[in-house]
């Protein structure tokens, strides 16, 4: 199987671009529209401190008598409603940026979830046989919403900040280059703090992304596991792990904070160092034109530089955060697990099943093979069951035949075709499983049962429904079809929701049914039911029952006996009996006393 490729280990700046872009490129108008508002909101900040200045140095100093004086006030008025205009303009043009931004950045966000929920939903079982459940529910919520942060207040708006500094430094040079350059003597300091900081911030913001996986993974586990955890009495073991895993998250996000916090610290102490270095580089220099309106101007130029600065080290802080969630993402989306669809596909599926020298294992050592050898021939309309002791490998057959698996040798054929050249939806429509550990949706029942297909209509599903003896269950229900399910099925039974899972099997009309350990856990009333359902189709399905039970495989057309990845014998119940092998073995022991089904790790 493919193996993720290790994730970069510095993604800056560029990188993050790089990788968002194709998901940014639909929303390419808005953010050419940000862009060119970028300039002009530079402009219209960088005009606010040179209006001041003029009104301080020619229309209040300058300001007389009589006259002279109402000409000067009239002026100053003048100047007055320019600035007050640059003011609102500014603020139009700045709101206008940050929305336009924030909407390209969340419709962005949009079209990454979506991809790598799609990306997800195309990946083997393997893939997620090696991945806890709530680490996969970390990338496509909280890490993708740092992503879509670092697009609305992060590496965007950097690009306004880098303009307003180039511009600021500008205008100072202007008013006063000896100055500025006196001011500019802090750069070096600042920069290196930027630097440390930023460093430390990414290796922490990695530690946080990881951390915080490992608490929803973990927290995951517990509460599905809950019935057990409480059973068992391990409330405080379950939390001890909870608390420890959070505490390295904890210790994380407070070094992160002290990280940022440093940094703004220092951004704001230089800007009051900058601002003292200017006081005394002015005292007593009135005579080269250090003027109170040029002082004025200085002050609010240093505030405007200082203040992307401040908010630059936040930004820093939050593409480390992007930069550490980026990492994660595309690690998922880099690693390529899935199931590889073949290009024919089968006009009407009579349902002959051939297994030839099969051999396969869940790990690549040969000491780890799972199947060795197996060939069995299933013929159209035959009831076959596959019987064994657990971990011999019976319900790895049936995952590999419904194509849930890759990488084994052999060949598996169906109607004579092998099923690594047939598209997946030819498979999947022609081979249908019943598992033990059913899954029920929170949602009606009509949709468990037909998964919001349209193409089937309630004839179909009522149908289906009363052939596997699952309308009594539905009628039972306050609501009928229309009865919700709780989380997991938990308001109805278990053999109530087996039959379900067997109605949805039945709908989608499958010429291939794999009854995998489905009557293990339902009560003997439920397993007669289904017992009679397999019965009402045997003339028309070709069934592969896996179980332990006798009542449920006495009635196949053949039983086949496995042991140790091996198919070692095969026959009626009664020829089996007599030969007084494996399955007389099995049967003397009970079925009953090994109903349990193998992980895929032992089966």
């Amino acid at each position: 199987m493919n193996q993720a490729p290790v994730p970069p280990k510095d993604l800056n700046f560029k990188a993050i671009i790089s990788r968002m872009w194709p998901f940014a490129a639909p929303s390419g108008g808005l953010f050419l529209t940000a862009l060119i508002l970028t300039p002009v909101a530079t402009l219209i900040s960088l005009a606010q401190p040179w209006l001041m200045k003029a009104a301080i140095e020619e229309h209040i100093e300058g300001v007389g008598a009589g006259a002279a004086s109402e000409m000067g006030l009239d002026s100053l008025g003048k100047v007055a409603a320019a600035y007050l205009g640059a003011v609102a303009l500014g603020y139009v043009v700045r709101s206008a940026y940050s929305i336009i931004i924030s909407i390209a950045g969340q419709k962005t966000v949009l079209r990454l979830r979506s991809h790598v929920v799609k990306h997800l939903l195309s990946r083997s079982p393997s893939f997620f046989d090696k991945r806890p459940a709530g680490a996969l529910l970390t990338r496509a919520t909280s890490d993708i919403e740092a992503l879509g942060e670092s697009l609305s207040s992060g590496v965007v708006t950097i690009l306004l900040d880098v303009l307003t500094i180039i511009g600021v430094l500008i205008a100072m040079f202007m008013l006063e280059w000896k100055m500025t350059l006196l001011l500019l003597a802090v750069a070096p300091p600042l920069a290196l703090i930027i630097e440390l900081c930023r460093r430390r911030l990414r290796q922490t913001y990695n530690t946080i992304r990881t951390s915080l996986s490992t608490v929803n993974a973990y927290l995951n586990e517990q509460v599905n596991g809950m019935e057990v955890v409480q059973l068992f009495n391990h409330q405080k073991g379950s939390h001890d792990g909870f608390m420890e895993r959070n505490t390295v998250y904890k210790d994380a996000t407070i070094r992160s904070n002290v990280y940022d916090a440093l940094m703004y610290a220092a951004v704001d102490g230089i800007g009051s160092i900058c601002i003292a270095l200017m006081l005394w580089y002015a005292t007593g220099r009135a005579e080269v034109g250090i003027t109170a309106g040029l002082m004025v101007a200085f002050i609010d130029y240093l505030n405007r530089l200082f203040r992307p600065l401040r908010e630059f080290s936040g930004k820093i802080a939050i593409i480390q955060r992007a930069g550490a969630a980026l990492q994660k993402v595309t690690g998922l989306l880099d690693t390529d697990e899935s199931i590889a669809s073949g290009s024919k596909t089968l006009e009407q599926v009579k349902g002959e099943v051939v297994f030839e020298d099969v051999r396969f294992g869940y790990r690549p050592e040969p000491e780890y093979e799972v199947l060795k050898g197996v060939s069995l021939k299933v013929s159209p309309g035959e009831v076959v069951a596959i019987v064994g002791s657990t971990g011999c490998g019976k319900t790895t057959l049936t995952r590999l035949l419904s194509r849930c698996y890759e990488g084994y040798t052999g060949r598996i054929t169906l109607d004579g075709v092998e099923i690594r050249e047939l598209t997946l939806p030819t498979v999947r429509q022609a081979v249908a499983r019943v598992r033990q550990d059913i899954q029920l949706f929170p949602d009606t029942v009509k949709f468990n049962v037909d998964l919001g297909n349209a193409k089937l209509d309630m004839a179909q599903l009522e149908s289906a429904a009363e052939l596997v003896n699952a309308d009594r269950v539905i009628a039972s229900l306050p609501d009928g079809w229309q009865h919700e399910l709780t989380e997991r099925g938990a308001n109805v039974s278990v053999g109530q929701g087996q039959l379900l899972s067997f109605a949805r099997t039945m709908a989608y009309d499958a010429p291939v049914v794999i009854l995998d350990e489905a009557t293990a856990s339902v009560d003997p009333v439920t397993e007669a039911l289904i017992q009679t359902a397999i019965e009402r189709i045997l003339e028309r399905k070709t069934v592969l029952v896996i179980a332990h039970r006798l009542s449920t495989i006495t009635a196949a057309d053949r039983i086949v006996v496995m042991d140790a990845g091996r198919v070692v014998e095969s026959g009626t119940h009664q020829e089996l009996l007599a030969a007084e092998g494996h399955y007389a073995g099995l049967y003397h022991a009970g079925f009953d006393s090994d109903a349990a089904q193998a992980s895929p790790a032992e089966a």
